[in-house]
């Protein structure tokens, strides 16, 4: 059985691919998402095997998503699209298959059928890492999506609710990426498990007489650096 979660912000279209997946008694189509910050989150949470994502949506297009996954629970994407010229760009990014709407069922079916060959054999290879660096942080507001820019970013911290990105401010906003995907795709350092900084935003290193080190920006916020991290954080500085 092949778990599988649809992902496209047009209804009609859900509802069409739905229709046709529930055609074959080895899919369980799992939850049903109609943007990209949803997706990811249902993502985390459910771990599905295969993700029928769509390109065009607004805010976060399908590819953009993509590379917010993490890869260590990146599953297999087939790509929806009305428009043929994105088949190469969906490929360039690893794709397992795309199909052009309107999804035809004969044409769906070959898919499926490469699906679960791949399972049956043992093929658990997921897709490679998607090297694309992230241009923004997508955040989760109320009825919105917060696109932040990384040169604004101070720090992201990871707390008992989830990962929490921070501005000048210190204002603090939710985001559904995990720290894993956004220390390999944006040039935030870890300095702690449970923090990443800017390198840009920092004013000082502080040791305290307790053998604690923390980093302070310019903003005058602290915070903490595990000695496990230390070094390599001196050395992305330079010192």
């Amino acid at each position: 059985m092949l778990k599988v979660i649809i992902v496209d912000d047009e209804l009609p279209a859900r509802e069409n691919l739905r229709c046709l997946l529930e055609n074959d008694p080895e899919i369980s189509i799992i939850a049903e998402c109609n943007n990209a910050m949803e997706a990811i989150r249902e993502i985390h949470r459910l771990q599905p095997d295969v993700v029928f994502l769509d390109i065009q949506m607004p805010k976060i297009n399908g590819i953009e998503m993509l590379s917010m996954l993490d890869p260590q629970t990146m599953p297999r994407i087939v790509f929806l699209t009305a428009y043929g010229e994105f088949a190469i760009k969906a490929f360039e990014e690893q794709a397992f298959d795309y199909l052009l709407k309107p999804i035809e069922q004969e044409r769906l079916n070959k898919t499926l059928y490469r699906l679960h060959h791949q399972c049956l054999s043992g093929n658990i290879n997921h897709l490679e890492e998607v090297n694309q660096d992230l241009k923004y942080i997508p955040c989760v507001g109320h009825n919105r999506i917060y696109l932040l820019n990384l040169e604004d970013v101070f720090y992201v911290s990871s707390k008992i609710g989830g990962i929490y990105v921070f501005n000048q401010s210190n204002n603090e906003y939710f985001t559904e990426l995990t720290l894993k995907t956004l220390e390999d795709k944006t040039p935030l350092i870890r300095c702690h498990r449970q923090y990443l900084v800017n390198l840009k935003k920092l004013k000082e290193i502080r040791f305290n007489d307790a053998g604690g080190v923390d980093v302070i920006f310019i903003n005058d916020i602290s915070v903490p650096v595990s000695r496990r991290y230390l070094k390599f954080l001196k050395e992305k500085l330079g010192l």
